[in-house]
């Protein structure tokens, strides 16, 4: 069972809710990879407006776990105020930070992120710290409170899948009771399967569904990538090695 801040969850894929060519397949699209979290921006609805919020309607349909993110903020005082909008309007203590470094990577600031998580871990939220792969980084989230991290694979949207196994390793190793999520780069549900592979315990995701051709059959395809990587990690893979092993034995029974 996936553990975040104490809810336990059968299913370790986390979907975003942008860019699907419409509502409903937004909603087939969910229903399809049996996610239980669903993150949402806050400048998706409009929380002073009276009018009936159709995307906040179909959200709130699929009843499961929201997970609202302060996308597009790139200080800590922005996505502080963000943050404590989010919990007011969404009823939940569960908030996926993210604070934008640069416009054309979109890489997390890390000394905005620092800033923002230890003030809003004062102010009793559960934290999902979108961030780069940085040991040290992950280290400071961490003793300010943080169960949960959420390290990216490579920059929003690319699609390029992961760009550095080793970093993640490292922190799976150095954080074995951390909860780890893989949140953005991912492309492909092999990528996805890798990173669960790797020992990860969840994976984020959102383009890589909403702008296929079929984000239904997708989202589908993602649910099974990310199923089957899981059993592999737990069912242990053998090393690797530079020269060929024999499967049968020359000599002897084969057990």
């Amino acid at each position: 069972m996936l553990d975040l801040y104490g809810k336990k969850l059968s299913s370790r894929f986390l979907i975003g809710s942008a860019k699907y060519p419409s509502l409903n397949i937004l909603k087939d699209s969910v229903m399809a990879s049996q996610a239980e979290v669903i993150t949402v921006s806050l400048r998706r609805l409009s929380p002073n407006s009276k009018r009936k919020n159709v995307f906040w309607e179909t959200i709130k349909s699929l009843n499961i776990n929201i997970l609202p993110n302060t996308s597009g903020c790139y200080l800590a005082k922005d996505a502080i105020t963000t943050a404590h909008i989010a919990r007011e309007l969404f009823e939940t203590n569960w908030l996926k930070l993210e604070i934008f470094g640069d416009s054309l990577t979109l890489q997390p600031n890390p000394y905005e992120l620092l800033k923002a998580a230890e003030h809003l871990a004062k102010h009793n939220f559960s934290l999902f710290p979108y961030m780069t792969d940085d040991l040290v980084v992950a280290n400071e989230l961490v003793n300010l409170g943080c169960k949960v991290l959420m390290p990216w694979a490579a920059p929003i949207g690319s699609g390029k899948g992961i760009t550095n196994s080793f970093h993640l390793k490292v922190l799976r190793e150095r954080f074995p009771f951390v909860t780890l999520i893989v949140d953005a780069g991912i492309g492909a549900p092999s990528h996805a399967a890798y990173a669960m592979e790797l020992g990860m315990d969840a994976v984020l995701l959102n383009t890589a569904v909403a702008e296929s051709h079929n984000p239904t059959a997708m989202a589908s395809a993602f649910s099974m990538a990310i199923t089957a990587g899981r059993k592999a990690y737990c069912s242990g893979m053998i090393p690797q090695s530079d020269f060929a092993i024999s499967s049968s034995p020359i000599v002897g029974i084969p057990f």
